[in-house]
This record gives C-alpha cells, sequence and structure tokens, in this order.
C-alpha cells in the first residue's frame, strides 16, 4: 500500500509505502510531464535509488527533500502514513 505525502508547486506527487518486515520503506516521486512522468524511486533508510528522467540538478532537491523527511517517512510508514498519524504528535 502507497500512502499520500506531499504534492509540490509543479504537481510532483511524493507516497509512501508502509515499512516492510525488513525494515524498509519506499518512496516514490513522480511528476507528470507531456507523454508520461519523470520517476524516482528511494528505498530507506539505505537510500537506494532508481531514476527516470530527472535531471541531476533536479535529483539534487529531491534528495534534500527526502533526507530531511527520511523520519516522517519512517514514522508515517508504521502509523498507516500521515492521516494515520497519532494526533498528539507534536504537541
Amino acid at each position: 500500500m502507497m500512502y499520500p505525502f506531499m504534492t509540490l508547486n509543479d504537481n510532483t506527487e511524493i507516497t509512501h509505502s508502509e515499512m516492510y518486515p525488513d525494515g524498509t520503506v519506499k518512496v516514490c516521486i513522480e511528476t507528470p510531464v507531456e507523454g508520461g512522468f519523470k520517476s524516482a524511486e528511494c528505498w530507506l533508510p539505505m537510500l537506494r535509488w532508481e531514476v527516470k528522467g530527472y535531471s541531476w540538478l533536479e535529483m539534487q532537491y529531491l534528495k534534500h527533500l527526502v533526507m530531511k523527511s527520511r523520519p516522517l517517512f519512517m514514522e508515517f510508514s508504521k502509523d498507516g502514513g500521515i492521516f494515520g498519524a497519532d494526533d498528539s504528535v507534536g504537541r
């Protein structure tokens, strides 16, 4: 199951999986372009990337975004996505 995480201003969608039994989480990034999508997948916590269509500069931004959000992906993957997270978080 993939859970929504964030939509960027250019309609890039970022989703993540539930945590797999081995402790990994898959993060998927897709940006619509004419004729299809650019896509990238990142496996956390080891940061293994598979990229199709993004430039080096675009990937620097996306990698930074994923790195900064890694604790959230790991937490939300255990709780059923951002909407399943405990309401008391951050209070």
